[in-house]
């Protein structure tokens, strides 16, 4: 190689080298707010013993961040792994990952906007999907469920099942009711909510689970009356979502995770 080249080819090293500096920092930090998330989800109750968040991974729509299989509360940056499309951790080191990553993965190939996925099993989620009572969107924290909220029927994709989704099949069938909606109920199981940034998909994840407790109370005040009970009307929802990010709370939930 002559002077030439390798003198041009340092250079294109030290010019590259402020965006592989931005890059790692990037990485850095979406792993902080990942675990942060975690936290947060279990602080909240969201999360308990089970369940678990991703993140899209920065610079590379085709692998997503996950934690190996353990309690989100005890999720630290070392648990952390990275995913492709498939589901198959792309440096596993000996880490088990979580039998149901198959919901991100499916959701990540069909959802170009979605850079994070939560799936839950949230105890107030569950009477919505077992009955055929919909959840709507009681109060403006909530007003993303004005989109609607499907329920996943599992026996529908895969006949009689454990209910989970240890499959790339089952994670397609999910992400295929799931479609366009910022979430989807899983009939017997829980819950997955969609977001385009980690504190928007923790925030949803909390009002999705304050929002149905709401509607229960709601149902209950109505009673044998069989009053109606008035959600948010889609047009409600719609200018309220422009200041949907959550950036408040987010840092208030995570100052109480700590």
């Amino acid at each position: 190689m002559s002077m030439y080249r390798r003198e041009l080819l340092s250079l294109g090293v030290l010019a590259l080298l402020p965006q592989i500096r931005l890059n790692a920092q990037a990485s850095q930090d979406v792993i902080g707010d990942l675990v942060a998330g975690n936290h947060i989800l279990a602080n909240e109750n969201v999360l308990d013993g089970y369940g678990h968040i991703s993140v899209r991974q920065p610079g590379n729509k085709n692998r997503f961040l996950l934690s190996r299989s353990l309690a989100p509360e005890s999720v630290t940056a070392a648990d952390i792994m990275e995913h492709d499309l498939d589901g198959v951790p792309i440096d596993a080191k000996g880490r088990t990952p979580y039998k149901e990553r198959f919901i991100h993965s499916a959701i990540y190939r069909a959802r170009p906007d979605v850079n994070a996925v939560v799936h839950c099993h949230t105890p107030s989620l569950i009477p919505f999907g077992v009955t055929d009572v919909r959840l709507r969107p009681m109060y403006h924290q909530a007003a993303f469920l004005a989109l609607g909220v499907p329920v996943f029927e599992i026996r529908q994709a895969a006949g009689m099942t454990n209910m989970l989704i240890e499959t790339a099949p089952l994670g397609a069938a999910l992400a295929k009711v799931l479609a366009d909606k910022p979430a989807v109920l899983m009939r017997g199981h829980g819950a997955v909510v969609v977001a385009d940034t980690i504190p928007n998909v923790v925030g949803r994840s909390i009002y999705m689970d304050l929002n149905a407790r709401i509607q229960l109370q709601a149902v209950q005040l109505v009673g044998a009356r069989s009053g109606p009970i008035t959600a948010l009307t889609p047009e409600e929802a719609q200018k309220y979502a422009a200041s949907d990010n959550y950036a408040r709370a987010w840092e208030l939930w995570k100052k109480k995770a700590r």
